[in-house]
């Protein structure tokens, strides 16, 4: 998969270009992509996708749910030929015929279009599907317009995915986005859990530009070297480390090794309860234990 984040880029294939942040890259967006990937089969087109990176808070979006690095390994993983994903501000100028120009035509080399119903782009918002295909028929380029993704009536979206990782319902967060939510922050040193109780513990700070998910204990899973662990994860506030207060400390079982520096994934699967305050290390140890029980025989 080639990836660029450069709007002066110049494409030398025609495309058929999926368009959208994804944030999530839940199974509503799935549907898009794969209608469009669907059409670049049929019309021998490359499979692109247009979406943006942002270092500024936009008031239309909320925190993000996944990391740079799990949203294109996703999209790699998805069979995308051209990942095309310059800064927003970069392109957040543009009028809507100057977006259609220069990015999707000039720079991608568009030939069809797919976004979903509420689609809007250009200069504050200016454009949206309407215009969208007002401009492309003028440029003889073909847009679909992709209807949404209901789940027990609700519509599929990043916002709904957020309301249920704030909820502690993993579980709805995770069939909304078509596989486990999860986690791959940097293991920092944290504080030294796993020497009270005699089990490895790793500790990740969360980046204030990601959304989280309801404090407390939860039943995980952490991957490395290619392989998964059941694990057992706490969740929650803590003395600022680093200019941040909201960290991971998750328990794994069955590992060896020292993790320190590395991007680590971890998986959430199941909200157990609140973060508790123990007496002692010993109940601690007992409590971890338990959810490291459920952990191994939890049914993916």
């Amino acid at each position: 998969m080639q990836e660029v984040y450069r709007i002066d880029w110049k494409n030398s294939k025609k495309t058929a270009v999926a368009m959208g942040y994804f944030d999530g890259v839940h199974i509503g967006h799935k549907f898009l992509i794969d209608q469009m990937k669907n059409y670049a089969g049929q019309n021998n087109l490359e499979k692109a996708v247009f979406t943006f990176t942002k270092n500024i808070t936009l008031g239309h979006k909320g925190k993000d749910i996944l990391s740079l690095r799990q949203k294109v390994s996703i999209m790699q993983a998805m069979g995308i030929d051209l990942y095309y994903s310059p800064e927003f501000t970069v392109f957040a100028q543009l009028t809507p015929q100057q977006f259609v120009d220069d990015i999707l035509i000039n720079s991608m080399g568009a030939q069809a279009v797919f976004c979903g119903e509420n689609f809007f782009f250009g200069k504050n918002r200016s454009g949206n599907v309407e215009v969208l295909k007002t401009l492309c028929a003028e440029r003889n380029v073909q847009v679909f317009v992709v209807p949404t993704v209901e789940l027990d009536g609700v519509t599929v979206s990043s916002t709904e995915i957020r309301k249920a990782l704030e909820a502690g319902d993993i579980q709805k967060a995770n069939v909304m986005l078509g596989r486990p939510y999860a986690i791959d922050f940097e293991v920092v040193h944290g504080k030294q859990l796993g020497g009270k109780i005699g089990m490895p513990t790793i500790n990740q700070i969360y980046p204030d530009s990601m959304c989280s998910p309801k404090e407390g204990v939860y039943i995980t899973k952490t991957l490395t070297d290619d392989k998964k662990y059941p694990s057992a994860t706490g969740f929650g506030s803590r003395p600022t480390v680093n200019g941040h207060n909201l960290s991971c400390e998750t328990t794994i079982s069955g590992f060896e090794g020292d993790l320190y520096g590395k991007q680590v994934t971890v998986e959430f699967y199941k909200y157990l309860y609140p973060i508790q305050k123990f007496d002692n290390v010993g109940q601690l140890a007992d409590m971890v234990k338990n959810v490291l029980d459920l952990s191994e025989k939890y049914e993916e």
